[in-house]
This record gives C-alpha cells, structure tokens and sequence, in this order.
C-alpha cells in the first residue's frame, strides 16, 4: 500500500463523513481547500531526523535522545480490519513526524470548518532524532484471530520479590516509545497517534522521561541515575552487530515468522526513595552498587571501563548481580531515564527510573536478571511500582510497509 492510499484520513475525507452541508459550506467559502496546506514541506531548519525505514525499528539500537514519552494503550475496537488500518495510518503519520513533517494537511490553512490534521505544536521544530517505536502487548493475542501467532517468548512477567504493581501503570495491548532531543516533539508525537487512533484505541496509561539513564554510544560520556551513579557501562552498543544479533534481534528459528528481525521490550516504572539514598553515607552507597560514585570504577579498579572482578564486592552489590557472569550470560540492550511526577502526598517526590530493556527472548534476559535482582541491596532504595511486557516488530522497510504487516499479513 502506498503512502498515498495508506494516509490518515485529512480533514477532506472527514468532511465527506460530515455530511453534505459542510461539503457545500467550503465550496461556498471560496474553496479554501483548494489553498490548504499539504503538509510536505518540511518544517524550518529540519535538523537532525533518524531514518525511519530499516529491518528493525528505530529507538532500540539508535543512539538514545534526551527525551521520552511512553505511552501503552487499550484496544476498544472489535473490528480487525479497523485495527489493521490503524496501523497503517499510524506508519503513515509517523514517517512524516519523524522526518520534521507535519501530519496529514497540517495544522493550519484548511478548511475552518473540520478540525486540523496536525495539532500544531510541534510546527517550527527540528526533527530532534525523534523515533517511534510500536510494541504489541500479551492482551493483544486474544483479539482479532491472533492467538496463534502469539510467541512463545511473549510471555507474562512473573512477580518478582519487591514488586508493587499498580495495575493503572501496567500492562496494555500495545506501545509506543517517543524518544526526541526535544520534549515537545515527543509529547506531539504521542499525542496526534493517540488522536488519530480515537475510536480504535484509548490512552492505558504514559510516562515522561528525562535524562537517559543508558546509552547505545558507549564512547559517549555514560550517563548518570537520579542516585548520582553512572548506569549502563556495558550496555550493548548500536555498532555492536554481533551482539544485536545474539542478544536483542530476534531470529527466523526463534518462533513466528513474524517476528523475526523483531525484539521484545520490558518496561518497568521503578519509584527510587531519593530521600532515604540522600541520607546515606558514600561508603554505602558505593558498596550497594559495587563502583565508586565519581569514576564510576568497579571495586578495586582505576577506570569506569575496567573488567569488574566480582568477587571483591559485597554479594549483594548490584553490579554483581547484575552481571552476565551471575546470570548465565543474560545480556540485554537497555534505553532508561529518570522521571519526577509530583509528590507522594508525604512530602517526597515521586521520582525514579523508567526502565526499558530490548532483548532476544525475556525468558533468557530480563526474567533471570530480574530474579537474581532480588537479592540486590539496592532493593531497600526501590521499588518496581509498573511493569509491561511487548512484542516488537521488525522495521517498516519501505513505503508501501506499515507497522505489524509481517502480523497481519495473510502470509503471517
């Protein structure tokens, strides 16, 4: 389907749904929608964009931006050929955000009496990096015939020792990541799908993110947590082809066809008790993540880079237990940051990590880091307060290609 067919309805084929009074009205206007805006060009000093068609999506590989919104949704359309395009309006509408493009005819310039494609406040911005990235959640395998193309790997999270889930924070039949350099084009971004999805899908619940808290460019200056510490190493870098292919891609012999060249996402909302951390001491706060605050070295070793040896920390560290020598040799690619929403209503903020992980199969990633997690010292500083679990596409590859077309395709 071409881009041309696959559009999200513009506010001309809405006004036929309107009826013919509106029709007549535009023409007896002057033809205004003859002078609408088409939306193609570019917006002012474009900037920076990721290309948005590969085998994999962008915004798990690609250098992480400094900005996110996250957002999970519920599927309140029984209609499968509406989900279907759905899809293919969404792909459509985030090929052109992602170039600096605004969606549809736009947001201004057409006709006053329909509403405008684009909401507008993204208009004069960079591209700013931003990536779009879809998941498919476990929920979405029990609609529209699916059951059957539902991957073995997609499996539900157990609970693990310390959760504390809000259900209003969790689940969702399906995602989408926003990652930008600039806060408002992701919040755009989330917001003008959310829009165009109104009828078909409904908000779950979202998060904002600042500061990454993980990097894909190990070269780059590792970033810091709301705990002060450097976080994420040995993260697994986006030059890293071997060990995307072992650890984060998923193969053709892995489970449905579909999914091959996909990953699959764990996101969780972990509340970190700043102000109990604020009051303890360097020494112990050192010990509980086995590396010093300022270097961000391993125990008993000069460079943030150096090999750990593990056994100099205490068992409990988290570095320790984190590491792939604790776990078998669980490795998984992480895009992280830090969020603060509010206050408790006891006078502490409500602040933390919003941690998302890409992986080959959680049940040989996440899971098993996550139970040897749970002897982790850090735990009496935190608590995972949300958690999601989805399944991720491989890439669009072309125009003519959408969002979950190896799912719903009849080849599938």
């Amino acid at each position: 389907m071409t881009e041309s067919t696959s559009q999200a309805p513009s506010r001309r084929s809405l006004l036929g749904w309107g009826g013919a009074g509106l029709a007549l009205g535009a023409a007896a206007a002057g033809g205004a929608a003859a002078v609408a805006r088409t939306g193609d060009e570019p917006r002012s000093d474009a900037g920076a964009a990721v290309e948005f068609h590969g085998p994999h999506q962008a915004g798990i590989a690609t250098p992480v931006q400094d900005r996110l919104h996250f957002a999970a949704f519920d599927v309140t359309t029984e209609d499968r050929a509406a989900f279907v395009e759905l899809l293919k309006e969404w792909t459509v509408a985030a090929r052109r955000m992602t170039a600096g493009r605004a969606v549809g005819d736009g947001a201004y310039g057409g006709p006053a009496e329909a509403p405008p494609d684009d909401t507008g406040e993204a208009l004069g911005l960079k591209p700013s990096r931003l990536t779009l990235t879809v998941g498919f959640g476990p929920s979405l395998f029990g609609r529209f015939g699916l059951a059957g193309q539902r991957p073995d790997a997609l499996v539900e999270l157990p609970k693990f020792a310390g959760d504390n889930l809000d259900r209003d924070r969790s689940g969702g039949d399906l995602c989408v990541q926003a990652c930008a350099d600039d806060p408002q084009v992701a919040v755009h971004a989330i917001r003008n799908l959310a829009r165009i999805g109104f009828g078909r899908v409904v908000v779950r619940w979202s998060q904002l993110g600042f500061g990454k808290t993980s990097s894909t460019t190990p070269d780059a200056q590792t970033p810091r947590n709301l705990f002060g510490f450097k976080d994420g190493t040995r993260n697994i870098s986006g030059t890293e082809k071997d060990r995307l292919e072992k650890f984060v891609w998923a193969g053709e012999k892995d489970g449905p066809a579909w999914m091959a060249g996909g990953s699959y996402l764990v996101a969780r909302r972990i509340r970190m008790h700043i102000e109990t951390w604020d009051r303890t001491s360097l020494q112990e706060q050192e010990d509980i993540f086995g590396r010093d605050k300022g270097e961000g070295a391993p125990v008993g070793k000069a460079k943030e880079r150096d090999e750990p040896f593990l056994k100099a920390m205490k068992p409990d560290a988290h570095v320790r237990l984190a590491h792939p020598d604790t776990n078998a040799g669980a490795t998984i690619l992480r895009r992280g940051y830090s969020f603060t929403d509010g206050t408790d209503g006891l006078g502490r903020l409500d602040a933390g990590l919003f941690f998302l992980a890409f992986q080959r199969d959680p049940r040989t990633g996440f899971i098993p880091i996550q139970r040897s997690l749970a002897r982790d010292s850090l735990n009496e500083y935190i608590q995972h307060v949300g958690s999601a679990v989805f399944a991720v596409p491989p890439g669009v590859r072309d125009q003519d290609d959408w969002w979950g077309r190896t799912l719903f395709s009849e080849e599938a």
